[in-house]
This record gives structure tokens, C-alpha cells and sequence, in this order.
């Protein structure tokens, strides 16, 4: 094939660190990467950064886009504008909270139909796991999705309730029958149950009301369960470091078990959380500075697999006053890339690290093969970032369809230039372009 595009830059993060390199592109794919001065081939395009970082478009597999059903609270077309403003070119939808759930073949048909139009950037799917729909997952594997969500805690809406012990154990066994992945919401109900429940503005009382075993306990007996199937798990969203000892030893038995966390667990602190400042409650909570050192940690030494947004978006006014009342999950879909730089580079981490973190290991977890690395192969999908450049969050300038963010005001590293999709540019300095995203399916 040949190549119709140049990309250069003085710092081009590859698999194999970080070069000056121009990085070759024909039919959106990546054909090569290059010696910084290599010579142009003949017809193609040169787009040089100069100075600026050339990354692998990041990968996130944890979005809930609402749509249809909730589109008030998102929808395809705002959060994937979101997503290529923010250098992310690909987004894994989760099951809820559309309607319908995503939770039969016909219910993923119905949200592909919705989505084809609309992504700015590619969208696969999960599906979900209920208590009465086992029978369904296996024709769902088979339709593509990328593996099955549950709660094993009440999820905040009805049509998605949460698999006790032993449905959790039948839906597993079916899963992992047929290859597939588990990915759970683990806090446990008993936990929760008699933790105290005190209505208010006070995030103190709504911490309290999410104890750190609740998440503590459903990780061990997910482990329990994987390790007595042989089955492979994922924990979405880890906000407790005492569970990090459970983790590690696990995966070194060879318990397949992969694990994330999230950019405002890692940012934010319940110290910092004004009372009645409703924008910071998601569950499980952001807890103690003290705690997020330890994930910080676990994000070192590969305990924790990779950071991933948890996009939750609701309406502004169903964050009301009252952290019990309010609807619990924090939009950052646009703003992860430099909420996790900033963060990272104060702690000394690198961009290669971010990058692994944000990119290829969300892209290897679901096994999303083209996504992920700069290297010949590969989906030519990239950002552009400015490292060392500043912004204060407005939140009149996200494109999520509601603008309530847990970062207004904060002033972060990192400003993404450009984000490309397939060798086309998707977004320019924060204004995405027409939607050119295709809707993705596992093949694997």
C-alpha cells in the first residue's frame, strides 16, 4: 500500500519507548515507524508536531453513554465528541444505563442501530449479567460484545439488579464455558447493608455509608470464585488499598484477574470534597489522600492493570444537596488524559507510563488487537499532546451533554492538540470533527 501520511514528532511513544520518529500511514493503518528525518514518500502528506507527544489514541473501556433510553444524560454523539476532544479514539459502552440494558442480542442490536450515526470515535460494547438472563450470554458473546458486566451491590437502577453469590457463580461458569471475561462492580450488600445511613450534605457521613470492606470482601469471594472456575475476572473501578493484598497475592497464583482504577480516585481526595458538592459522589467513593498513595503504588508495581474514566453522567439536577439522594458518578470522559498526566508526572511517573495505563492496557484487556501501541499494524490512531501546557477547567467547554464535573476550576497539565482516528484527524484543538467512528466487535 502506499502511504498517504506522515506523522512526525521529536517524542513518538512506541512499545519500545520513546523516539523521534515519523510514524507512516496507508489505509489507516500504521505501515511503519520511521527515523525521525526519514524522507516523504512521494504523495503523502507530512503533518510534524514538532515538539509535541505523539501517543497511541487512548482506550477506554468504561463509559456509560445512556443511550437510548437516558440520552438527558448522554448519549453517542456527546460522548464520543467528548472522547476525540480528550485523545480518546476508542470507548467500550457499558450495559446500563440505557434502555434497554444491554442485555440480549436484540437490546445490543437496538444500541448499535442508535450508535452507527453518531461515534466520533470506534465504540464497542459489553453486555450485562442478570440473575435471569444466562441463557443469553452466550448468543451475545457470539454477536461480538467484549464481555459481561455485573454488580453484586444494587446499581442504582431496576432493570440491572445485582447477582447474589451463587447466580454469580452460575453466570460465571456459563461465561467461562465459552471463553469469555467477567467484569464486576464488587461491593459487597452485606456490608453495605448496615453501614451507617446518615442524609445529607456531609461527604464524611456518604463516605462512611461505602466502607472500604464492602469492596474488601466482594474481591475476595470474586477471587475465590475465579480461582475454583479458572475463570477470568476483572474488577472495574478499585478505590480500596486494602484490597491491593488480596490482588497481588492472587495474581501471583495465577489467578486471572485484571483490575482498574479511575482518574478521580486517583486525583481526588475525600479531603478535598466540599460538603454538598454532589459532583464528587460516585460508588465505590473517592476515599483518603493516605488510600490513593497506596493505589498510586499498586499502578506501579502492576497491581492495578489500568485507569479507565468510569464516565457516569446525569442530569445537573439529579446531583442534588443531599449525597444520599444524589445520583452517584462523575463525568470525566473529556478530561482523564490530563487529570492522570498532571497527577503522574507530580509523582514522578512518565507518559509511557500513562500510556500503558490508558492505552494499551485497556486495549489488551479486551482484546482489542489494532488499538493501543504506535508499531506497524496497528489502527493508526493517535493524540497529540502538549505536556507541559496548562488549562483551567470550564466546564462550559466539555462536550459531555451535561457540563457538572468534579474538575471545574482545576488548572491541569496536558493539552491535547490533535486526536487522529485511522489516519484521519478527528478533533482539533478541542473541536472534533464529523463523526467517523465504525462500531466495534470482539473477534477473538
Amino acid at each position: 500500500m502506499a502511504v498517504e501520511l506522515v506523522l512526525r514528532s521529536t517524542s513518538v511513544i512506541t512499545p519500545g519507548g520513546t523516539r523521534a520518529a515519523s510514524v507512516a500511514v496507508a489505509a489507516g493503518k500504521i505501515t511503519a515507524v520511521l527515523a525521525h528525518d526519514a524522507e516523504v514518500p512521494a504523495g503523502a502528506r507530512l503533518e510534524d508536531f514538532g515538539d509535541d507527544v505523539l501517543l497511541p489514541g487512548l482506550v477506554d473501556t468504561h463509559v456509560h453513554v445512556n443511550d437510548p433510553g437516558r440520552t438527558e444524560w448522554e448519549g453517542f454523539w456527546t460522548a464520543t465528541r467528548a472522547a476525540a476532544a480528550g485523545g480518546i479514539t476508542t470507548i467500550l459502552d457499558m450495559p446500563l444505563n440505557s434502555l434497554p440494558p444491554t442485555t440480549t442480542v436484540n437490546h445490543l442490536r437496538i444500541k448499535q442501530d442508535v450508535a452507527r450515526t453518531k461515534a466520533h470515535v470506534d465504540v464497542g460494547f459489553w453486555g450485562g449479567a442478570l440473575p435471569d438472563n444466562v441463557k443469553d450470554l452466550r448468543p451475545l458473546h457470539d454477536a461480538g460484545v467484549y464481555g459481561f458486566k455485573c454488580f453484586l451491590s444494587p446499581s442504582g437502577v431496576e432493570e440491572f439488579p445485582q447477582l447474589d453469590q451463587e447466580r454469580l457463580a452460575t453466570s460465571l461458569a456459563e461465561i467461562t464455558g465459552f471463553g469469555g471475561l467477567l467484569i464486576v462492580h464488587a461491593e459487597d450488600p452485606h456490608h453495605l447493608e448496615p453501614a451507617p445511613q446518615n442524609p445529607g450534605p456531609k461527604y464524611a457521613d456518604f463516605l462512611a455509608s461505602r466502607p472500604r470492606d464492602a469492596e474488601n470482601t466482594a474481591i475476595q469471594n470474586l477471587i475465590d470464585q475465579a480461582r475454583r472456575l479458572n475463570a477470568r475476572v476483572h474488577v472495574l473501578h478499585l478505590s480500596s488499598s486494602d484490597a491491593l493484598p488480596l490482588i497481588a497475592a492472587a495474581k501471583a497464583e495465577g489467578v486471572r484477574i485484571t483490575v482498574e482504577s479511575c482518574p478521580h480516585f486517583l486525583t481526588l481526595t475525600a479531603e478535598e470534597v466540599p460538603d454538598g458538592a454532589t459532583e464528587f459522589k460516585c460508588c465505590p467513593p473517592i476515599r483518603e489522600a493516605a488510600n490513593q498513595d497506596l493505589l498510586w503504588d499498586a499502578l506501579a508495581d502492576g497491581t492495578i492493570d489500568c485507569v479507565v474514566s468510569d464516565h457516569s453522567p446525569s442530569t445537573a439536577d439529579l446531583k442534588t444537596g443531599d449525597f444520599a439522594t444524589a445520583w452517584g458518578g462523575i463525568s470525566s470522559l473529556q478530561l482523564g488524559l490530563p487529570a492522570i498526566w498532571t497527577e503522574a508526572r507530580r509523582r514522578g511517573r512518565t507518559l509511557e507510563d500513562v500510556v500503558r495505563w490508558m492505552s494499551a492496557a485497556p486495549a489488551a484487556l479486551a482484546g482489542l488487537d489494532a488499538k493501543g501501541a504506535i508499531e506497524a499494524g496497528r489502527d493508526a490512531d493517535f493524540a497529540v499532546l502538549a505536556p507541559d501546557e496548562t488549562f483551567t477547567v470550564d466546564p462550559a467547554e466539555l462536550h459531555h451533554r451535561n457540563q457538572v464535573t468534579a474538575y471545574a476550576g482545576k488548572t491541569l497539565y496536558g493539552v491535547v492538540k490533535s486526536t487522529w482516528l485511522r489516519g484521519t484527524r478527528i478533533a482539533d484543538h478541542g473541536t472534533p470533527t464529523e463523526p467517523t467512528g465504525r462500531l466495534l466487535e470482539r473477534q477473538n
